[in-house]
């Protein structure tokens, strides 16, 4: 259950850099795409830090702390490369210029 609200936090906490890099984009074009690419580093720290207290207070051991780590830091950064993948200037806008 654990993993799956991390992932849930995850992906919210997600949701609010693409939301600010919106806002900001009012003032910088390409802000959100580069809010997603934000996000992945910021939430591999977060990752890394609820493994580290489930290997210091909660005793498991890092092989048994690994796979979550790979879930809980992969499905979110993942999310984040497709935002930033759909979130690409399109050709045509491009071709305008």
């Amino acid at each position: 259950m654990h993993t799956i609200l991390m992932i849930l936090a995850g992906l919210a906490v997600l949701g609010l850099f693409l939301l600010t890099g919106r806002l900001w984009a009012l003032r910088a074009a390409g802000a959100t795409r580069r809010a997603a690419l934000w996000f992945i580093p910021v939430w591999l720290v977060a990752a890394l830090v609820n493994m580290g207290v489930g290997v210091i207070e909660a005793g498991y051991s890092v092989s048994d702390e690994l796979p979550f780590l790979v879930l809980v830091f992969g499905i979110p950064a993942v999310a984040a490369l497709f935002a930033w993948w759909r979130l690409r200037p399109s050709r045509k806008a491009d071709e305008a210029i």
